[in-house]
């Protein structure tokens, strides 16, 4: 079953395709022919014979009416030889149905899936091979600058995962944030949660604290409005506070959920900690860590005991 990181990364694609083209021409130094749009094909690769077979995205790359190249994306967060079966027959299918170069784009966020995904796969005597580009975190560059991130938000969102465990990851976070502050809301919150989810306990904490202390020196504008939200909601001039409580109590309902669902023992006194919180900003912190927690002391230091 796909997980949450993996439809938030594949995400990134079906919102912006030319991100294909991006990562191939970039970092991966593939050649890509010149094209004035990007847009998703279908991802169902079926053949003659009746076996389906579906890739996470298909990218076209087109000048005007012409398909100029065709770019299979798939996201793998472990080994699995099967794939290694069924990429070929992406490849082939998509080249036979659109006539023109095609290219796998293998998008790992663990380096050792990357190197296993990047080795050739041979498919028959003499020298016939297929080899697949992946991108792993020694393949994402390191972005610092502001102006960069907000030409390429999904990118400065790979950088964070990539490289923020860094020493100094500040201002790699401080692009990524000001990065999101050139898409759409609904799309920045998104790649926020995955960013939260997926970094260790220190280095999310540092996130967080750049996302929420007033006047911090890296807080952009979307990072205020994404942890004040709550916050402003709860204030908000003519709500009552019975739904205020209301709310509390819903978001303290879930995050006990998504700790229920992972398995996650919960001692009596901290469920009655969560169920009694009324912070929204808080409860929404706690609900961010419960998506990756393996124990309750993931939610935070207030847990330790």
């Amino acid at each position: 079953m796909p997980t949450y990181v993996h439809e938030t990364l594949i995400e990134m694609f079906r919102k912006r395709p030319a991100l294909a083209a991006e990562i191939l021409g970039g970092q991966l130094h593939v050649a890509v022919p010149e094209f004035d749009t990007a847009r998703l094909s279908s991802s169902e690769l079926t053949d003659v014979v009746p076996t389906e077979y579906r890739a996470d995205a298909v990218v076209t790359l087109n000048n005007g009416f012409s398909t100029k190249m065709a770019v299979v994306v798939e996201v793998q967060l472990r080994a699995d030889a099967r794939k290694r079966r069924s990429w070929p027959v992406y490849i082939t299918t998509l080249h036979a149905r659109l006539d023109c170069p095609v290219a796998l784009l293998v998008v790992c966020p663990v380096q050792a899936v990357a190197n296993w995904a990047s080795a050739p796969i041979p498919i028959g005597p003499p020298e016939s091979v297929m080899t697949p580009v992946a991108l792993g975190p020694e393949q994402v560059p390191v972005i610092t600058d502001p102006a960069t991130a907000r030409q390429a938000p999904e990118m400065a969102v790979l950088a964070a995962l990539a490289h923020g465990t860094r020493e100094d990851p500040e201002p790699i976070f401080d692009a990524m944030l000001h990065g999101l502050d050139a898409t759409d809301p609904d799309h920045a919150s998104l790649y926020t949660d995955l960013v939260l989810s997926v970094l260790p306990a220190a280095a999310r904490r540092l996130l967080e604290e750049i996302m929420t202390t007033t006047g911090h020196k890296y807080q952009s504008d979307f990072a205020r409005r994404y942890f004040d939200s709550g916050k402003a909601e709860g204030k908000a001039e003519g709500k009552a506070e019975g739904e205020a409580e209301g709310e509390a109590h819903g978001k303290a309902d879930a995050v006990l959920m998504v700790l229920g669902t992972r398995g996650v023992a919960i001692p009596d006194e901290h469920h009655a900690f969560i169920a009694g919180c009324t912070d929204l900003a808080q409860l929404d912190i706690w609900l961010r860590r419960a998506i990756s927690a393996d124990k309750i002391q993931d939610l935070g230091d207030e847990f330790a005991g």
